[in-house]
C-alpha cells in the first residue's frame, strides 16, 4: 500500500498556528504569521567586559541605538511615575537597527583578551532579564539557561552576588559553557555555578534560596516551529513530548517559585504566542502555590514595559497576565512571553 505522503513540520507547525493564532489573535494574526515567516531581527548584546568603546561608535555610525538607555532616557524625560527607575537596567546595553530596518550586524570579534565583543540575539530576548530586575548582591537562579544569552544578560547587569546557571540538557550546557568562556572573563565566570539538573527537582537542591529565579521554559518555540526542519517540537515522533509542554512548564515554574525566597521574584518566560504556555500557566501555578504550598504569589502589572520599549517591540495588547512581544515585519523580534510574580 502507497504511504501517505510526509507533511513537513515546518507545515504541520504553520498548519496548527493558523488555527489556534488566529482565534487568539484576530486581525492581528496575518501580520504576525508574515513576521514568523520572515527572517528574524536581532539586538547585539554589548559585551562590558570586553574592550568595546570603538564598538559602541562603530555602531552608532550605523544607525544602530541601544534601547535600554532609550528606554530609560525616555521614561526619566517623562516622568512617568509610579514607574520605579530600577525596572530598566541601565548597565545592559543592546543595539538594535531602527524600525523597518533591516541592516544585519556583522559578527562578533574578538578583542585583545580574546572576549567577543557583542552577542546576537532576538532583542526581546532581554525583556525578562530587565524585568527581573537583579539587585546589588542578588543571588540569581537561571533555571533553564542554556544556550546562554539569557545567562550572559544577567552577568551584563554587573550586580549578581552569585549566579546559578542550570540546563537539564548536557550538550545545552557545553554550549553554556562555550559562549561563558567566549564573552566573561575568569574572575566573573567564577562567581557562576554551571549545572546540569532536571529543574523541575531543584527545589530538593536548594530551596527558598535566591533573591531572583529566571525560569525560561522550554516550549514550541514559535518562530524556529514554522520556519526549521531540525530538531522541530512538530515533527510527528515529538508528538506527546509537545503535548505534554504545558505541563513540564507548570512543573518547572513550581520550582522556580520553590526555589525563591520569601519576598523574591520569579520571571516566567517562553518564546511562543500560545496562551495554554504562556497564562494559562501562570494561572496554574498561583493556585498551586496557594492550595499546595500555602504560599501567597501575587502577579505583578508589566504595563509600563509597553510604554518603555513601544518604539522597538510590538507589543499584544490584549495579554490578561504579563506581557507578549509580537513578530512584526517592521520590527521583527520575538515572540517573546514574559510574566513577573512575587513570592
Amino acid at each position: 500500500a502507497a504511504t501517505a505522503p510526509r507533511i513537513p513540520p515546518t507545515r504541520l507547525a504553520l498548519h496548527h498556528f493558523d488555527t489556534n493564532y488566529s482565534l487568539q489573535l484576530k486581525g492581528l494574526w496575518p501580520s504576525v504569521r508574515a513576521g514568523l515567516l520572515c527572517e528574524q531581527k536581532y539586538g547585539a548584546l554589548l559585551n562590558s567586559f570586553a574592550a568595546v568603546d570603538h564598538v559602541t561608535q562603530e555602531l552608532e555610525v550605523l544607525g544602530a541605538t541601544d534601547f535600554v538607555s532609550e528606554a530609560s532616557r525616555e521614561g526619566a524625560a517623562a516622568e512617568m511615575s509610579p514607574l520605579p527607575r530600577a525596572s530598566v537596567s541601565s548597565n545592559i546595553k543592546c543595539y538594535t537597527f531602527p524600525r523597518g530596518d533591516i541592516a544585519r550586524f556583522r559578527p562578533a570579534r574578538p578583542d585583545a583578551l580574546g572576549l567577543l565583543d557583542y552577542y546576537l540575539m532576538d532583542a526581546a530576548s532581554l525583556l525578562p532579564v530587565l524585568a527581573l530586575n537583579v539587585q546589588p548582591s542578588d543571588l540569581v537562579l537561571d533555571l533553564c539557561a542554556a544556550p546562554g544569552g539569557k545567562t550572559l544578560a544577567l552577568l551584563q547587569t554587573g550586580v549578581c552576588g552569585h549566579l546559578a546557571a542550570n540546563d537539564v540538557s548536557i550538550s545545552r550546557t557545553k554550549r553554556l559553557h562555550q559562549i561563558l568562556h567566549s564573552y566573561v572573563p575568569k574572575e566573573i565566570r567564577e562567581t557562576v555555578s554551571v549545572t546540569s539538573h532536571d529543574g523541575r527537582d531543584w527545589e530538593q537542591l536548594e530551596g527558598s534560596t535566591f533573591h531572583k529565579v529566571l525560569v525560561d521554559v522550554p516550549c514550541t518555540t514559535d518562530r524556529h516551529s514554522v520556519t526549521e526542519e531540525d530538531n522541530n517540537i512538530f515533527h510527528k515522533r515529538r508528538t506527546k513530548e509537545r503535548q505534554m509542554l504545558p505541563m513540564l512548564q507548570l512543573q518547572l515554574l513550581m520550582a522556580g517559585i520553590l526555589a525563591t525566597r520569601p519576598g523574591g521574584k520569579v520571571v516566567y518566560s517562553t518564546c511562543s504566542l500560545s496562551p495554554l504556555q504562556n497564562e494559562h500557566v501562570i494561572e496554574r501555578a498561583v493556585e498551586i502555590a496557594e492550595t499546595q504550598f500555602d504560599i501567597s504569589i501575587h502577579v505583578e502589572d508589566l504595563s509600563h514595559f509597553r510604554t518603555l520599549f513601544q518604539d522597538t517591540f510590538s507589543f499584544f495588547s490584549d495579554c490578561r497576565l504579563g506581557e507578549l512581544v509580537l513578530p512584526h515585519l517592521t520590527a521583527n523580534f520575538g515572540p517573546m512571553y514574559f510574566c513577573k510574580l512575587s513570592r
